[in-house]
C-alpha cells in the first residue's frame, strides 16, 4: 500500500482547527450549564467572557484560579447583572447589584471611560490583586488589562467594593442604584464573600457593546 505523507503545514492546520473547535464545543457547553442557573445572564455575554478568560491563559495571564466575573452593563443598575462563576464545577456563585460611574449614565450606563477625573466605569477585561481596608471598608485592587479601555484603573483607584446604596431599596426609593466614581460597587451583604472568593489572581469581564473595544480587543472575538 502507498504511503501518503502530508505536508506539516498541513497537519499543523488540522491539529489548530481541531483545537480550535474543541474550545469552542467547550465554551458553549460551560456558556449552557452557567444560563440554565441565572435568570438574565445573556447566551452571547457568557461566552463572550469565557472567550476572553481562555484568550487571556494563552496570552499568559496569570489565572490563579477558574473564577470568571461578568458584569454586563446593558442590563439596568436595578437588575442583578453581576455574576461570578466557577468555570470548573460551572456554578454561579455570587449575583449582585453593581454600580456604575457617575458619569456612567442613570439607570442605564451608556458611557465608558478610561481617562482620570471622567467618573465612569470602564470596559474589557481586568485581573484582580489584593485587598485592602479604606474609605469605603474591605476592598479589592484591580489591574486592567486593557491598553486604552481599562489599563489606568489602579491610577484612577478603580476598585470593587460594597456599598449602602447598591441595593433594591436604593433603587425602590430613586428609580436606581447608587452611581460609584467607577468603580464596581456591589451590595454591601455580599462584598466580603464576593472579595475573598475573586481575589488574588481571577479575571472580571465588564462588558458593555463599545465600538472600539470590540473592535480592538485582543480578548475578545469582536462579534457580540
Amino acid at each position: 500500500m502507498k504511503k501518503i505523507y502530508y505536508p506539516v503545514f498541513l497537519l499543523f492546520f488540522i491539529f489548530s482547527a481541531g483545537a480550535l473547535l474543541a474550545k469552542e464545543a467547550s465554551i458553549d457547553s460551560i456558556a449552557k450549564d452557567i444560563i440554565t442557573k441565572t435568570d438574565n445572564l445573556k447566551p452571547s455575554v457568557i461566552k463572550l467572557a469565557l472567550e476572553a478568560f481562555y484568550r487571556a491563559k494563552q496570552e499568559g495571564i496569570n489565572i490563579k484560579k477558574p473564577i470568571l466575573t461578568v458584569i454586563d452593563y446593558t442590563l439596568p443598575s436595578t437588575q442583578k447583572r453581576l455574576w461570578v462563576v466557577d468555570i470548573e464545577d460551572k456554578k454561579v456563585l455570587y449575583n449582585s447589584l453593581v454600580a456604575h460611574g457617575r458619569n456612567s449614565g442613570k439607570n442605564y450606563a451608556v458611557n465608558f471611560s478610561n481617562n482620570p477625573g471622567s467618573r465612569q466605569s470602564s470596559v474589557g477585561l481586568f485581573l484582580t490583586e489584593d485587598t485592602y481596608f479604606g474609605g469605603s471598608g474591605y476592598s479589592l485592587h484591580l489591574k486592567g488589562l486593557e491598553k486604552g479601555f481599562n489599563d489606568k484603573a489602579r491610577a484612577r483607584a478603580i476598585v470593587l467594593h460594597g456599598s449602602k446604596y447598591v441595593s433594591q431599596k436604593f433603587a425602590a426609593a430613586v428609580g436606581r442604584i447608587g452611581r460609584s466614581g467607577g468603580c464596581q460597587a456591589v451590595e454591601k451583604s455580599l462584598a466580603v464573600p464576593i472579595i475573598n472568593t475573586i481575589k488574588d489572581g481571577t479575571l472580571i469581564f465588564s462588558f458593555y457593546p463599545h465600538p472600539e473595544w470590540l473592535s480592538k480587543s485582543k480578548f475578545v472575538n469582536n462579534q457580540a
